[in-house]
């Protein structure tokens, strides 16, 4: 079992980039204890109680705080003057001192600053050892002790004791494991195993580095190890202290410590870190950290039972009732909680992902998806799988039926939603891109990794072979959970997917080049024969004619400005679809995809469109009658337009403007505009080539021709020039430079249209009318009297 505390901050000489880092090797202890009954029970009989132990040694204090010598230590051993307990008149044994073997100079510097920011502890590994061990040696589990780690605290002392019913260790095991740095007797364990012949079995041992026992010395002042192995017949207890830089070891003489077999460990904690010992709180951190631990794991909880107690009658009332004999007495009561302490068990939910998929149905996939990750509605869509070879992990992955950030928020890949797990141990969730790329980070699982070391860092993850394949395998799942939801005989549950999670996958086609693949035939946009509902590339594809060899687009801001674009006229009367690209981010979505099923993608908006009609006869007739007025056009509009061309993407439109080949679209000029911190410089390069194609068919075009021949410096032709170039500008998506001189030129078309047509028709009605005289009508004025008032 690993549990992490969290970390509590560190003197600033001590701080170092805050990579996270899980080591919980457990090392060949473990640890069982015989204590008193709880305060429910009134005999005198004992019960036993295990807790947990890192099996590894576990630390991350300074080197300081141990004075680790920086040469080789030699293992000089000392004899204590200090004498152990015990009972009876004879004295103990007394303790030996031993100083520590550290086989890596400097190691504990390495430990605070390297492996540790975290502070955890490990027992699972003694009770997978001594389960391993008694297949073949049925003599060490003679006592009949139930595999189990029990937690214990006291919160008044700030003292932690973990206890397991595991393996144990003998003194000479006490000595090469915990008081030699860097050792791992479960490495060691592992070794031999692959070396014997009953090899074959599941690497599910936790600790294979051999520092995670010391991790205990990060919240405590002194630790102290009693263990009892089933090859030897005597209990031993190791203690050390945070600053000392021996430790001591001493034969178990007091009666009531003995225990039949495992490891207790007993942590003093420091006076800044006394809140790890709170019950709730060492209950929260197993549940989140060792949730899925093998073996069973208890922790001593206060409890509480609601009785009723009689309640004494008050006198006043209890005369009145023996004066009345008839009436019944009726005995009061009242309710009260009695308190009491027992061990509850921890970790009862057992990983949905080592189960057989087949034998979990929907409802447990469900409920572990809202408990894992505190969700009130169903997922659309999970993946249970089990990846073996070069790399073996195990996955349950979810789909989230909505955006828990909101539509908008896709930059930030940090969601907290993948949980990594290693032999069941919680590590992280806490990753930047490492095992999901930012546009999957709405994917919500858990992974279960044996191949990864339990300190895994952010360097770590980054540049392990071993996460690089299991992020490219995670991906491909994720797409295939997708293509299920989208193949789906329910529409609606992908219609739900991507109004949440489309802009995610469009965010994909721009940064993953290699899942292009995978994430074109997710695509979905609305077209010009499909306004009302979204279409896959699939679909456009299949409805595409049998001589159309592109795919077209267009980006708009809505599909009412695409279907009322002068672009899509003649692909309209073709009857050839065009995909309406509506979202900011489509275009450069497509951009990035160039094809599909090796038919390019076409932005009907810029020049050289092909429509696979061309007539050569017809084209060259037209060039020769219009060049000319082109160039015409051309001079008059000077640095505006790049060229003036004859248009075949027209046919009731006068004139259209698209944009360069190879510059920005309309729509993406808009884009970039609205950007705060657009760059001016380059915004006048992109935008910089416009092409002005004129319909040769239109009668304005036609009129103009005539003109040039007529008279090329006609001024009302100059100015139809001028109000004609201002109008293409609005109606192709184009923000015009000066509105206000547009509406001046607009104005001043419509004064010379409307000049007098009215006013003349009125003068004429009104001279052809006779003039009437005004009949007055008299008024009667009463006489009033000279000096009087009325």
């Amino acid at each position: 079992m690993m549990h992490r505390l969290s970390r509590r901050s560190v003197s600033a000489a001590l701080r170092a980039p805050a990579t996270r880092y899980r080591i919980a090797a457990a090392a060949p202890i473990s640890f069982s204890t015989p204590i008193p009954v709880s305060a429910v029970e009134s005999d005198n009989s004992t019960r036993w109680y295990s807790a947990i132990t890192g099996g590894k040694c576990n630390t991350t204090r300074h080197s300081s705080q141990l004075n680790l010598k920086n040469d080789l230590f030699l293992g000089s051993r000392y004899e204590s003057t200090a004498a152990a307990s015990g009972s009876g008149n004879s004295p103990p044994p007394p303790a030996e001192k031993y100083e520590y073997q550290a086989e890596v100079s400097r190691l504990m510097d390495l430990i605070v600053n390297s492996l540790y920011s975290n502070k955890e502890v490990n027992a699972s590994d003694a009770l997978d050892k001594l389960r391993y061990l008694s297949v073949t040696d049925p003599q060490l589990s003679k006592d009949a002790v139930d595999l189990d780690i029990r937690i214990q605290t006291d919160k008044d002392n700030g003292i932690i004791t973990i206890t397991d019913s595991g393996i144990g260790m003998t003194r000479q095991e006490l000595v090469d494991c915990l008081g030699t740095i860097a050792q791992s007797g479960t490495a060691k364990f592992l070794k031999a195993v692959k070396e014997s012949k009953d090899a074959g079995t599941d690497n599910n041992l936790i600790g294979q580095f051999g520092v995670g026992f010391y991790s205990a010395f990060l919240v405590s002042d002194k630790v102290v190890v009693s263990t009892k192995s089933p090859k030897s017949d005597k209990q031993y207890v190791w203690e050390g202290e945070a600053n000392a830089s021996s430790y001591t070891i001493r034969e178990e003489t007091n009666p009531e410590n003995l225990i039949p077999r495992g490891t207790r460990l007993t942590l003093y904690l420091k006076r800044d870190d006394k809140g790890f010992a709170h019950p709730e709180r060492i209950q929260k951190l197993v549940k989140n950290y060792s949730q899925f631990v093998s073996f069973p794991i208890y922790t001593w909880q206060e409890k509480g039972i609601t009785k009723e107690v009689e309640v004494d009658e008050d006198p006043a009332e209890a005369k009145e009732a023996d004066q009345d004999e008839k009436i019944e007495k009726k005995k009061k009561t009242k309710k009260v909680v009695e308190r009491y302490w027992d061990w509850e068990l921890t970790n009862e939910t057992q990983p949905i992902w080592l189960r057989n998929p087949k034998e979990v149905t929907t409802e447990e996939y469900n409920e572990f998806y809202k408990k894992t990750f505190n969700e009130y509605s169903d997922p659309l869509a999970s993946s249970h799988f089990t990846t073996e070879g070069e790399v073996e992990f195990r996955s349950v992955l979810y789909v989230p039926a909505a955006s828990p950030m909101g539509r908008d928020d896709i930059t930030n890949p940090k969601t907290k939603n993948i949980r990594l797990y290693v032999k069941r141990v919680f590590i992280s969730d806490d990753f930047d891109g490492e095992l999901f790329p930012r546009y999957l980070s709405f994917v919500k699982g858990v992974v279960d990794s044996n191949d990864l070391p339990l300190n895994v860092s952010r360097e770590i993850l980054q540049e392990s072979r071993i996460v690089r394949i299991m992020r490219k395998r995670l991906v491909r799942k994720t797409f295939d959970m997708i293509l299920g939801i989208s193949m789906s005989e329910n529409k609606g549950d992908y219609e739900t997917f991507w109004e949440n999670f489309g802009k995610h996958l469009k965010l994909g086609c721009i940064e993953d080049r290699e899942n292009h693949k995978r994430l074109a035939p997710l695509l979905r946009f609305f077209s010009s024969q499909s306004e009302d509902e979204m279409i896959s590339l699939d679909e456009y594809v299949e409805n595409m004619k049998a001589e159309q060899k592109d795919i077209y687009y267009l980006a708009a801001d809505s599909v009412s400005s695409a279907r009322n674009t002068p672009f899509l006229e003649r692909l309209l009367e073709k009857d050839l679809e065009v995909l309406y690209l509506v979202d900011p981010i489509d275009e450069v979505a497509i951009q990035s995809l160039k094809s599909y099923k090796e038919k390019n993608f076409v932005d009907i908006s810029k020049e050289d469109l092909d429509l696979g009609d061309k007539n050569e006869e017809k084209e060259k007739v037209t060039k020769e009658e219009f060049s000319r007025t082109c160039d015409w056009i051309k001079k008059r509009l000077g640095e505006k337009v790049a060229n003036v061309q004859i248009s075949n993407r027209l046919s009731s439109s006068p004139c259209v403007l698209v944009s360069g080949k190879f510059g920005w679209s309309a729509n993406m000029e808009r884009l970039m505009k609205a950007q705060t911190v657009g760059d001016t410089s380059t915004l006048e390069f992109m935008k910089g080539r416009r092409v002005f194609e004129i319909n040769p068919e239109h009668p304005i075009i036609r009129e103009l021709n005539a003109a040039f021949k007529s008279n090329p410096d006609d001024e009302d032709a100059l100015r139809a020039i001028d109000l004609l170039y201002d109008a293409a500008l609005v109606s192709s998506g184009y923000t015009p430079d000066n509105p206000a001189q547009l509406s001046g030129k607009i104005y001043e078309m419509m004064g010379m249209a409307i000049s007098g047509k009215w006013s003349t028709f009125d003068s004429q009605l009104s001279a052809s009318q006779p003039p009437q005289t005004e009949t007055l009508e008299a008024e009667v004025v009463e006489p009033v009297e000279a000096g009087s008032q009325k």
